[in-house]
């Protein structure tokens, strides 16, 4: 299954993909906001994306690329989706630096949004993002996230702390 909008097309995962994700997780600019792990090798990564597991209604992640390219650009996914609740937790980045503030994150975010709620059943999505992140978090705010908590100094980057926001989507919310 592939999702495509004006800007962008979502499509899952290819081994292949893990140069571009190996670049942009050794970018510090694109990684500014983003939870990182310890560093791994080109080969480290290719290993893990050839053993990615299958799609799921639990984990679903997808490329992002540009509909006029196809062009690879980010990164899109809904992780620990519950039947039982019907709610997941969404996390998402662009990689490739030309691309933000253009339009390709809110396009993505509607189209999985939008398929969450109509295709998964679900009821709610999930996200947190760094206090600060203010990009991130007006993206957010635009379809309808709302603040539901803080989780206080819980994010370290360049020595210092910052907070956590908590937010949410709820199905009868989101306005397409």
């Amino acid at each position: 299954m592939n999702l495509t909008g004006d800007l962008v097309h979502l499509r899952a995962i290819e081994p292949e993909d893990a140069d571009a994700f190996w670049r942009w997780h050794h970018d510090p600019v694109a990684m500014r906001w983003m939870t990182t792990s310890y560093p791994e090798s080109l080969a480290e990564v290719r290993k893990r994306f050839a053993e990615f597991p299958s799609n799921s209604y639990e984990r679903c992640r997808f490329a992002i690329t540009t509909t006029a390219e196809s062009r690879l650009i980010g990164f899109i996914g809904l992780r620990d989706a519950t039947p039982e609740v019907g709610r997941a937790t969404l996390d998402m980045y662009l990689g490739e630096k030309d691309t933000w503030n253009k339009g390709y994150a809110t396009e993505a975010l509607r189209m999985v949004c939008r398929w969450a709620f109509n295709d998964m059943r679900l009821t709610a999505i999930d996200l947190e993002v760094v206090a600060g992140n203010d990009a991130a978090e007006h993206l957010y705010r635009k379809l309808g996230f709302v603040q539901e908590g803080r989780r206080r100094n819980s994010f370290r980057r360049d020595g210092q702390l910052h907070d956590q926001i908590l937010m949410s989507l709820l199905a009868e919310e989101y306005k397409d």
